[in-house]
């Protein structure tokens, strides 16, 4: 379908404003509605579209013809195409809200083409049963970092119940000071909420919900309730969200904990630098009294060696003349004895 329009856009146009046709439709919703567009019989390879146009949807064909006489029909659940006697119809069976919209007749003829008419078909709903939205603003400007709470009233007649669908639909929107048209920022499945109706006759329902979220410094702007119901969307009167800027007594404070924060940090260090320092002196002192001992003892070892060494020396050698007297004397008294 969105290849068939851009085709019929490169075409050239015939006529656009001679004999072109604007009108405007409104009905209810459930109601029935013809749009008609003039079919002439002709001897060219003429054919008749329509085109719907929607805002923020791609163009939509809802069907196409012959200049002569045919019986195609293009149908979809409630809207059909056709012909009729010299021209060619679109009907709607049971209109809905979605079926508001820009409804082109378009001629086309080789590569000429020609707008029939053009009809504004505005589908009207019902009345929404909500009779207002009020917000309430948060009484002083707060904190970066704090929990807001931001409230939504919506009241309602209880008696008056219109519309298909029964619950509302809360949607948040924030417009901040940079921005020029509120954005959303969350969306409420109705499923947390509190209604009240108050039990005099004719007193309207009162539903009450809330939004949270803990702020920063860039949350600052206005929030909108809106409640979407019967096909419209209604806004609150918008609460602004101010936050408040650190004080000069919360600025000293401040300074003064970063302050005190900084001389325990230092005090820490300058302690565990003092004991490290102390013990690695005493292990210092306890290797070098160790070595001293061990040096001393050697010392001793090695005095008591040289001390015996010339006493050892001295008897060796006191044994070995001994032993040459004894065997001089052993010598002459054979020789005496070898004489006698």
């Amino acid at each position: 379908m969105l290849v068939l329009f851009y085709f019929l856009l490169m075409l050239r146009v015939g006529r656009c404003t001679d004999d072109h046709h604007f009108v405007t439709k409104t009905v209810g919703v459930g109601q029935s509605v013809t749009l008609t567009c003039t079919r002439q019989r002709s001897v060219h390879k003429e054919t008749l579209y329509w085109i719907r146009l929607v805002s923020g949807k791609y163009p939509e064909f809802l069907g196409g013809t012959h200049a002569f006489e045919y019986d195609g029909i293009y149908e979809t659940p409630h809207i059909t195409a056709k012909q009729g006697p010299g021209t060619f119809i679109l009907q709607f069976h049971e209109t809905q809200l979605n079926d508001s919209g820009f409804y082109y007749c378009i001629k086309v003829n080789q590569l000429n083409m020609e707008f029939m008419n053009t009809t504004f078909l505005r589908i009207e709903g019902p009345e929404p049963d909500i009779i207002d939205i009020i917000q309430v603003p948060p009484s002083d400007p707060e904190h970066p970092g704090a929990s807001v709470s931001l409230q939504c009233s919506v009241l309602s007649d209880s008696e008056k119940k219109t519309c298909p669908e029964q619950q509302h639909r809360v949607f948040w929107f924030r417009a901040g000071s940079d921005e020029s048209h509120p954005r959303l920022i969350y969306a409420d499945g109705n499923s947390h909420n509190e209604c009240e109706t108050k039990p005099e006759a004719q007193s309207p329902q009162k539903c009450i919900y809330n939004f949270s979220k803990t702020v920063t410094s860039s949350d600052a702007g206005t929030y909108y309730c809106a409640v979407a119901t019967c096909g419209q969307i209604l806004f609150g009167n918008g609460t602004k969200l101010d936050m408040k800027a650190p004080s000069m007594w919360d600025l000293e404070t401040a300074n003064t904990a970063l302050f005190l924060v900084s001389a325990a940090l230092a005090t820490s260090l300058i302690v565990i630098v003092f004991l490290i320092y102390n013990l690695r002196k005493k292990t210092f002192c306890k290797d070098a009294a160790a070595a001293s001992g061990h040096q001393e003892r050697s010392q001793r070892n090695e005095d008591s060696l040289v001390y015996s060494a010339p006493t050892f020396s001295k008897r060796k050698a006191e044994r070995r003349n001994a032993k040459i007297s004894q065997e001089e004397t052993i010598y002459t008294d054979v020789r005496t004895s070898a004489r006698n």
